[in-house]
């Protein structure tokens, strides 16, 4: 229905606007039109005197009934050097209702009167003064009703309305078409743009070019266009990802053949009687049941999420020492000094295989950090717990992290801590924090070194500890 449209709408509002706007100029219309009414009987009022002025008063009833007929009065009085003299005259067949003096009457009043008059359906018998035209004596007064005053105000203001009517269809039929040439229509061209940008949003020659001359719909326009370019940005990326977890999903099928392999031999290390294979054999059957467990899950679920932790109470001191034990070794010869601050008696409620992956990836960023600075630097891992959470801080005094890393810390392919990274390790670790209930924060970071912080909630209930 077209009532329903913006332009549609807009023609109502600008009927009903130009009607509202002509009923202001109608009170004033009508006042100055019984003004001029009254004007117009004081004239022929006066033309109708002077021809008994002419015969020195030697005229016939009938004529004289006759003049006071054509002005549309019932007497005449002049008003000549401070003398009234009545020059016609005829029965007034009532008492005087009201006098009406034009000749200093204000917009006010004349509009209050002509509203009275207009409302009052009463025939009156009036006074009327005014100033003869020409100079013709200082005062002129009739007496007349008041019924064709009234009619003729009436057909006046019908005529006025029709009138404004009219005006208001063709002002409002005008800007109709205004609106839909300089608004409907391009805002129909950007609905249809969205419209076919949703069938599909992968189409980068769907996105829409701004090209609307009002200013603020070519800001719309603009705006739109910048949302779907991040939008086909992200669904590409979205797709890269499945592709990549794909990829992923054969990878690491392979890769636990070759870890059970690798494990198998690592079971045999543990029965060897040399004291060196005795003591770094657990760590390496740690880290292959690791590996192997990983490429498990990722075969499991096929996809970028993390499985829910299987969550019990841990000895945090054993992990951090399994995964300091592990960077101290990649550090190599390069000159990296590693501080452990866990008591060793705290325990903590999480997933122990999730947190020696957060673990890790927080404490290998920072290694590779330092070593790619060339300096030499320190890492330190501290420990400690309130009534409500535990709270692990890893610092680090390297380079600190680059803009680009802070932007997008945590997402996917996009926070890369160092040329070449991917950036998934940072993207994972808070995942799986959020997994536990915590979060994973960046406090500080600069040319001192950067520092992280994971917070892990408390739990009221008991769990098994899963430490020996």
């Amino acid at each position: 229905m077209v009532l329903n449209t913006l332009s549609g709408r807009f023609l109502l509002l600008t009927i009903a606007f130009v009607m509202l706007a002509e009923v202001f100029i109608f009170v004033p219309s009508v006042a100055r039109f019984r003004e001029d009414y009254l004007l117009s009987r004081l004239e022929r009022a006066q033309i109708a005197s002077l021809a008994t002025l002419a015969t020195e008063d030697m005229i016939d009833d009938a004529l004289e009934r006759e003049l006071l007929e054509n002005a549309g009065v019932f007497n005449v009085v002049l008003r000549r050097n401070e003398m009234s003299q009545l020059v016609l005259s005829s029965p007034v067949p009532g008492e005087v209702h009201a006098a009406y003096d034009l000749r200093d009457a204000g917009a006010a009043e004349l509009m209050r009167d002509a509203m009275i008059r207009l409302l009052d359906p009463e025939n009156r018998i009036i006074r009327v003064l005014g100033h003869p035209v020409r100079g013709a004596g200082l005062a002129i007064e009739v007496t007349m009703e008041t019924a064709p005053l009234r009619a003729a105000m009436i057909d006046y203001g019908l005529r006025i309305l029709a009138l404004s009517a009219v005006i208001s269809v063709i002002t409002a039929f005008l800007l109709f078409l205004a609106v839909r040439r300089l608004l409907v229509t391009p805002i129909k061209r950007v609905v249809a743009a969205m419209q076919s940008y949703a069938e599909a949003p992968e189409d980068a020659r769907r996105i829409i070019e701004p090209t609307a001359g009002v200013a603020e719909l070519r800001e719309a326009e603009a705006a739109l266009r910048s949302l779907q370019t991040q939008l086909t940005g992200a669904l590409r990326q979205k797709e890269r990802l499945a592709q990549l977890g794909g990829a992923v999903a054969k990878i690491s099928h392979d890769l636990r053949n070759i870890l059970t392999t690798a494990q198998l031999f690592a079971d045999r290390m543990e029965a060897s009687e040399d004291p060196g294979v005795k003591r770094t054999a657990p760590k390496i059957v740690g880290a292959i049941s690791r590996a192997v467990n990983l490429c498990e899950t990722t075969l499991a679920f096929g996809r970028a999420e993390e499985p829910p932790p299987m969550l019990g109470r841990v000895y945090l001191a054993q992990i951090v020492n399994d995964v300091v034990d592990s960077e101290r070794l990649a550090a190599g010869e390069h000159d990296i000094s590693f501080a452990e601050d866990v008591p060793a008696g705290l325990t903590l409620r999480a997933d122990p295989e999730q947190l020696y992956r957060v673990l890790s990836n927080l404490i290998r960023n920072a290694r590779q950090a330092i070593v790619a600075s060339g300096k030499p630097g320190e890492i330190g891992v501290s420990a400690e717990e309130d009534d409500a959470a535990w709270v692990i801080r890893i610092t680090d005094t390297g380079p600190g992290l680059p803009p680009k890393a802070r932007e997008h810390l945590f997402q996917p392919f996009q926070g890369g801590t160092r040329k070449g990274g991917t950036g998934l390790g940072l993207a994972i670790s808070a995942e799986l924090i959020r997994g536990h209930g915590g979060r994973l924060e960046l406090l500080e970071t600069g040319p001192s070194g950067t520092s992280f912080r994971i917070v892990l909630p408390k739990a009221v209930d008991a769990f098994e500890t899963t430490a020996p």
